[in-house]
């Protein structure tokens, strides 16, 4: 249904805007680790961050903290669970940290459950990043955090379903943008989009917070399983290019 909806977005955006300017993309090093046990996970991507951050303390990386400071970057290290099987997956100087810390641990020390580690496997790759002459649709695989207290506050006043969709357009932009930033990737030219998605709620930071589930489409290469928007350390807006 989302393929269908957003195919009809791709005539509008290629319409209105037929040509896209480039420059080489750059390449990320990713790396996806996932571990698997004789009973089924019944933990959460925060209990693993916990986890993570309590065994390896002395990577901030893993946990963006130093002492009493928190760094506010974009996460190098995102912890998801995706149909109940964790993923750790690490970018850049994450992934080479991750790496390291493959074989370091046996059981993954949860809240309610020791999770004993039977099989695991570690994927590394590198992907294209940053603007594209082609447009590529994306899926969430996690809620998508999008609204922040200012555009939250314009996103509810409108009741006008074409404003609400340009809001999240820019946000997906700025979340763009940012990411790109944290890259060292300048953005060459105009970043294009369309949302095709649904109102949610999500627990974050043991709050409610408005969430979106669905999908969209632009001109802008991301590799799959990172995160785009708010809390994607702790597994939010997990992306991954439809096929």
């Amino acid at each position: 249904m989302i393929r269908v909806i957003i195919s009809k977005l791709e005539k509008i955006l290629l319409k209105n805007y037929p040509y896209f300017m480039t420059q080489e993309n750059i390449k990320l090093k990713t790396l996806e680790m996932t571990f698997e046990g004789p009973e089924e996970f019944r933990g959460d991507a925060n209990q693993i961050r916990g986890f993570f951050a309590s065994k390896f303390n002395e990577y901030d990386q893993l946990h963006n903290h130093n002492t009493d400071r928190f760094y506010y970057r974009y996460p190098l290290v995102q912890y998801k669970v995706l149909d109940r099987i964790p993923l750790v997956v690490g970018i850049n100087e994450g992934a080479e940290i991750l790496k390291g810390l493959f074989d370091k641990f046996d059981t993954v020390t949860l809240p309610h459950q020791n999770f004993e580690i039977t099989e695991r496997s570690l994927r590394l790759k590198k992907q294209d990043f940053g603007l594209t002459k082609s447009l590529y649709f994306y899926e969430f695989l996690t809620p998508w955090l999008a609204l922040n207290k200012e555009n939250k506050e314009r996103f509810f006043e409108t009741r006008n379903p074409e404003e609400q969709k340009e809001i999240l357009r820019k946000t997906l932009v700025g979340n763009l943008l940012s990411m790109s930033k944290a890259f060292g990737y300048t953005v060459p030219d105009t970043i294009k989009c369309d949302v095709n998605v649904e109102i949610n709620r999500s627990k974050y930071k043991n709050l409610d917070f408005t969430s979106f589930t669905g999908g969209f489409m632009t001109n802008f290469l991301i590799p799959d399983f990172i995160g785009i928007g708010k809390g994607v350390a702790k597994g939010f807006g997990t992306v991954r290019k439809m096929k």
